[in-house]
Parts: C-alpha cells; sequence; structure tokens
C-alpha cells in the first residue's frame, strides 16, 4: 500500500466519521418523535435501492449478486444489524448521543473477545488483558450503583454486541464471496423485515421533518459510501484508529444541538475504552508483521 493510499484512506475516514456523526444527530431527533422501526425502516428503503442499483452495474447483474452459499448466515446477519441500529437510535433518545457512543466503544473489544469461540481465533493475554481494561473503563461510565446509572445505559451495550456478532458473522461469509454481497443482502433483506415491523407503527410526519428524513436517509447512504471507498484504498489497520474521531465528533453534536452535558466519569471512561481498542488494534498489527515472511 503506497503512503498516498494511506493517506487517502484516512481522509475518507474522517470524512466517513463526519458524516456519521452528522446522521446520528438526525436519527436521535428523528426517533425522539416518531416510532424507531418507521425512521429505521424509510432509511432502509434508500440503502436497499442503493445496493440494489450498485448490484445492477456489477458484471453479472443483479442475477449473479442473488447467489450466494449463505443465506442463511446473511439472514441473521440482517437480523443483528437493523436489532444494532433499532436499539442504539433508541439508546440516542433516553441516554443521549454522548453516553451511547461511549459505551459502544467497546465494540471492536467484543469483536476480539467473540472471534475465540465462533471463529476459533487465538487471542493472547496482552489482548486478554486490554480487553479486560476496556470493561472497566465502560464501568467508569456506566457507575453502576450511583444515582446516574440507568437500564436505558444497557441499550448501546447490547448494540454493541450484536454488532459485535453481526461483524464476526460478516467474516465468515467473506472468506469464499465478495464482501459486496454482505452489504447486499443486509441491505436488501433488512428492508423487507423493516418493511414487516415498521408499516404497522406509521405516523404521518411534518413536512419539516419529511426533510430531515431524506437528508438522514442520504447522510447514512454516503457515509457507507465513503467508508466503502476507504477500505477500497487501503488498509483497514492503518485507518481503523480514525474512526474513534466518531466519538469526538458525535459528542460536539450532542452538547451543541441537545444540550447533552459531557460528565468526567464519560471521558475518563471513554478514554480507557478507546485507550484498549487502539492497544489491540496495535499488538495485532505487531503480530502481523511478525508472522509475514520475510
Amino acid at each position: 500500500m503506497t503512503t498516498q493510499n494511506a493517506q487517502r484512506g484516512i481522509w475518507l475516514m474522517i470524512a466517513a466519521v463526519t458524516v456519521f456523526a452528522l446522521q446520528d444527530g438526525f436519527s436521535r431527533h428523528l426517533a425522539s418523535t416518531y416510532n424507531v422501526f418507521m425512521v429505521i425502516m424509510i432509511r432502509y428503503w434508500f440503502f436497499a435501492a442503493f445496493v440494489i442499483a450498485l448490484a445492477l452495474r456489477k458484471p453479472g447483474g443483479l442475477r449473479a449478486t442473488l447467489r450466494t452459499r449463505h443465506p442463511i448466515l446473511h439472514s441473521l446477519r440482517a437480523i443483528l444489524l437493523i436489532a444494532e441500529v433499532c436499539v442504539i437510535v433508541l439508546g440516542y433518545t433516553k441516554i443521549g448521543l454522548i453516553n451511547s457512543h461511549a459505551i459502544f466503544a467497546v465494540c471492536p473489544l467484543l469483536i476480539a473477545g467473540l472471534s475465540v469461540p465462533l471463529l476459533g481465533e487465538k487471542v493472547a493475554w496482552p489482548t486478554w488483558v486490554a480487553i479486560g481494561a476496556g470493561f472497566a473503563g465502560v464501568l467508569i461510565i456506566l457507575q453502576p450503583g450511583s444515582g446516574v446509572f440507568t437500564l436505558a445505559a444497557l441499550l448501546p451495550l447490547t448494540a454493541a454486541t450484536m454488532f459485535a456478532l453481526y461483524s464476526l458473522l460478516t467474516r465468515l461469509t467473506t472468506r469464499d464471496e465478495p464482501a459486496f454481497l454482505s452489504l447486499f443482502w443486509s441491505g436488501v433483506i433488512g428492508a423487507a423485515l423493516l418493511t414487516v415491523l415498521g408499516l404497522p407503527a406509521w405516523q404521518p410526519m411534518t413536512a419539516l421533518d419529511w426533510l430531515f428524513m431524506i437528508v438522514y436517509a442520504l447522510l447514512a447512504l454516503l457515509a457507507n459510501w465513503l467508508l466503502i471507498r476507504c477500505y477500497d484504498v487501503s488498509e483497514a489497520s492503518a485507518v481503523q484508529p480514525f474512526a474513534y474521531l466518531q466519538i469526538v465528533l458525535v459528542s460536539i453534536v450532542g452538547i451543541t444541538v441537545y444540550d447533552e452535558v459531557l460528565r468526567p466519569s464519560v471521558v475518563l471512561g471513554t478514554a480507557v475504552v478507546v485507550s484498549a481498542g487502539l492497544f489491540i488494534l496495535l499488538h495485532g498489527q505487531i503480530k502481523s508483521r511478525r508472522a509475514a515472511p520475510e
């Protein structure tokens, strides 16, 4: 990978997390006003249209994309992803953007830990120490036993667990299939399932909120497209540390738009969680270099 590609990938990642932060700001407003299933359903309609349009442009068209070796895994992935999105957005409405993202930052640690039983990967003891430290950071954020903690604080932790499982199942499907198939089936199956859940919960929206809804859906598409382009031009390990900028950016949105408060315990706990995640990433890079042939 060239230095130019690495720099381009970093800027694409920064652009992606910036758009994701804006997207989350819109999702909090919409989900606070309307049913969560309805809001995410409309977003997924745009997502499904996007992946179908991409499939039509690929060699073999839609027919080639529909062929998959893992229909059950793709269905499980789609269910996990829509559940994760709905739960984290509900978390935004209950405990705010800042607290939700601070807790959700534990997701890379969950992926590392769950890769052992699900993928049979080996995890060295320094990684387990980092995972333990990361969960200690979550406890600092949650402050169990204090008046700050609520059951709603478990929503982003549940979402992080579901997204970790989704990510690991994605690894399984991409071992012998193009990565685009995972994106395609997540969008199509997710849109179908959410239509079943969202249409019965339909609520009339104001003209302004329809505008917000369209902007929200388009931001979600743009963010995912930027992420795809980012991983196309650079290695994930080179750009992943910059994904943590989303916590900073979404905190700015939460403070300036929703008058959220950044508690010292959240800052400290998030710093511990992010540091643990970065350590695992760095440790993995070192292991890969040592294992690479001369």
